[in-house]
């Protein structure tokens, strides 16, 4: 039986500890990873919640509680904002011909490109803080921010900004679920199912679009 998506995160960072919140939230930077998940259990962690599992730092273990916390949330914040200086080095670099391309792969398409693009003219620099604390759109912003050549120093910032936000509401929230994490996590096994429902969506809309693209080339020829 496959490991459900929340226990393969929450493994990582019961077995990492500090290093899997790091490296989780660098990636979530680029493709969702459940940054909300990632941060929850770091926050139970941090408070003591889990026998035997501690914060440890260097070798060096963190008592739980206040430190434990601290050292979580900068984790996942320098995680992300490491992960989004990436992003927005492969927008810079790659620009948009790199996306039209192989956005696809980065769950770029042109049309979420377009949209990213009326976000970006809407609120000016502001759409980066702004992404960076709306779920899901908060994985769609650092590439294009690159496409659009923003500012390195003022996009670290607000991306520094609004992933502390982030980081902190959601670790502080595990933090003071702690003992009843347990509880609380049987209902985000449900995550499971929709996260496989979308792939599957997914798939039969790759294949169907395939399909009419086909039949558009033979109609053609």
């Amino acid at each position: 039986m496959l490991a459900s998506v929340t226990g393969q995160l929450t493994s990582a960072i019961g077995d990492h500890g500090v290093y899997a919140v790091f490296l989780l939230m660098a990636i979530d930077a680029i493709f969702p990873a459940a940054s909300e998940v990632v941060m929850l259990y770091a926050g139970a962690l941090a408070s003591g919640a889990f026998a035997g599992e501690q914060v440890v730092l260097f070798g060096k273990t963190i008592p739980s509680g206040f430190w434990a916390f601290v050292v979580m949330v900068a984790a996942g914040t320098l995680g992300y904002l490491v992960g989004a200086i990436g992003g927005w080095a492969i927008g810079v670099y790659g620009g948009r011909p790199y996306l039209e391309r192989h956005g696809r792969w980065l769950h770029l398409s042109p049309p979420q490109l377009d949209r990213a693009e009326r976000w970006f003219d809407r609120w000016d620099d502001r759409a980066v803080f702004l992404g960076r604390i709306v779920p899901i759109a908060r994985s769609f912003i650092s590439i294009p921010a690159g496409v659009f050549r923003m500012r390195l120093r003022p996009y670290a910032w607000l991306t520094l900004a609004g992933s502390t936000i982030w980081c902190l509401v959601f670790a502080g929230a595990g933090y003071a679920l702690g003992d009843n994490y347990e509880r609380f996590d049987k209902a985000l096994r449900y995550v499971d199912y929709l996260v496989v429902l979308a792939a599957a969506a997914l798939i039969v809309l790759w294949l169907v679009r395939r399909r009419r693209t086909a039949g558009a080339r033979k109609s053609a020829g």
